[in-house]
């Protein structure tokens, strides 16, 4: 069994809860609060830039020139995806930089990004990219399913089109392949490792959810904001 088709199964129940989350639900139904999809944006932002920044390093570490270069196409896609984000979501909801600048990051965006930053560390592509993977695939499965019936709000239906295009699903078996060429080599305490780290990205990704339909703060905020 590949690496990839082993940490799926393993990540089932996780991310069945994210798939049944309020917020993705809601979003389909047309119905989720724009507070809730502004802060989900306002997150998601800066956990885009984090995400880019790993696979940049992780270039920088890569020991074969086409492991480099997969790395550094996610770099790439993902400056895309954000100036689309930015040029899109935030100009209609007028998000401006002002705001940006005012909202600390959630304890769950910084938690996810210090997670994939840790296993960056450790010097492992093979961890980093099992790490990486959730986030990329796990957005194409709810693309998927909510592209069936889509939502009754353009600016949600807009959103569920990103993640169900040719283009996504390319950069999805992208990262997938890499993860399977890296686990092939990897020893088998740094194999389980991969999968660890890949069934916390996927915890995460579920706490997202829940992070930005509750608009989650710190407990003590007024000495807390992370930029």
């Amino acid at each position: 069994m590949s690496f990839t088709s082993e940490a799926r199964t393993a990540a089932e129940e996780l991310w069945e809860k994210s798939k049944k989350h309020a917020f993705i639900q809601e979003l389909q139904a047309g119905t989720l609060s724009s507070d809730i999809f502004r802060y989900y944006l306002l997150q998601d932002r800066y956990y885009l830039e984090q995400f880019a920044k790993i696979h940049q390093k992780a270039a920088d570490i890569a020991v074969r020139e086409e492991e480099k270069q997969l790395f550094l196409a996610g770099v790439i896609g993902l400056e895309e995806a954000e100036i689309a984000v930015r040029e899109g979501f935030f100009k209609e909801l007028k998000i401006s930089n002002e705001e940006i600048a005012m909202v600390p990051i959630a304890p769950t965006a910084y938690h996810y990004t210090t997670h994939m930053h840790s296993e960056l560390s450790t010097g492992s592509t093979a961890r980093t990219a099992a790490a990486l993977l959730p986030c990329y695939w796990l957005y194409q499965e709810i693309g998927e399913q909510l592209i069936e019936s889509g939502s009754s709000n353009p600016l949600y239906q807009r959103w569920i089109e990103t993640y169900d295009s040719e283009g996504y699903r390319e950069a999805v078996t992208r990262q997938k392949e890499l993860t399977d060429r890296l686990a092939a080599s990897a020893t088998k305490t740094e194999r389980q490792a991969m999968l660890q780290g890949f069934l916390i990205s996927s915890y995460q990704e579920w706490k997202f959810w829940e992070m930005a339909y509750v608009q989650e703060k710190w407990e003590d905020s007024a000495c807390i904001h992370i930029i």
